[in-house]
């Protein structure tokens, strides 16, 4: 990794912009959870940084991944490309390096497209967060809040649409099913 160039090094990048989500460390197990909450120069509808040159002066706590700091980072997604590489695994098929095509990473459900909306403060310097949250994730939602919170997060679920499911997952759910109706 080291020896790459500042191109090759970039085109690592699969483009799915989670490294650009606030993250919360539970103190106890040091686990990392995702918010839905984006960096204020995400541009969510491309999945890229609306001033990448600048992004460190406008984003003093932005993090430059290099090939140093890319081993230590715990937070960095596990289909994260510079990740995969610097633990010596293969990319994913739908990593653009793979496909050829920037937009598997959004086809395959990987990217935050479209799930990222916003924050304003309210109230009481409250932060309220707008965000479209898959309902397999909304579950589990309520106890990881609470814990993350002291209790004092609280949220609003309410249906907003249906997505397409990723071509990869159509199969094994149409096999499980075809498996269960078998029975």
């Amino acid at each position: 990794m080291e020896e790459m160039s500042n191109a090759e090094w970039e085109s690592l990048c699969d483009g799915c912009a989670r490294c650009c989500l606030e993250k919360l460390e539970d103190e106890d197990t040091s686990k990392i959870y995702f918010t839905h909450v984006s960096c204020k120069l995400l541009d969510a509808g491309l999945c890229t940084c609306k001033d990448y040159p600048n992004r460190s002066d406008k984003v003093p706590d932005c993090v430059r991944l290099t090939p140093q700091n890319v081993r230590t980072l715990n937070w960095l997604p596990p289909s994260c490309g510079y990740r995969l590489v610097a633990e010596g695994r293969d990319l994913y098929w739908w990593h653009p390096l793979v496909s050829g095509d920037p937009n598997t990473v959004h086809e395959a459900g990987v990217s935050v497209r479209g799930r990222v909306q916003g924050t304003e403060t309210v109230g009481d310097g409250e932060q309220m967060i707008t965000a479209l949250v898959p309902t397999s994730e909304v579950l589990r939602y309520a106890i990881d809040l609470r814990s993350l919170t002291g209790g004092r997060g609280r949220f609003k679920v309410q249906h907003d649409h249906y997505d397409t499911m990723p071509s990869h997952l159509v199969d094994k759910v149409v096999k499980a099913r075809e498996e269960e109706s078998a029975k």
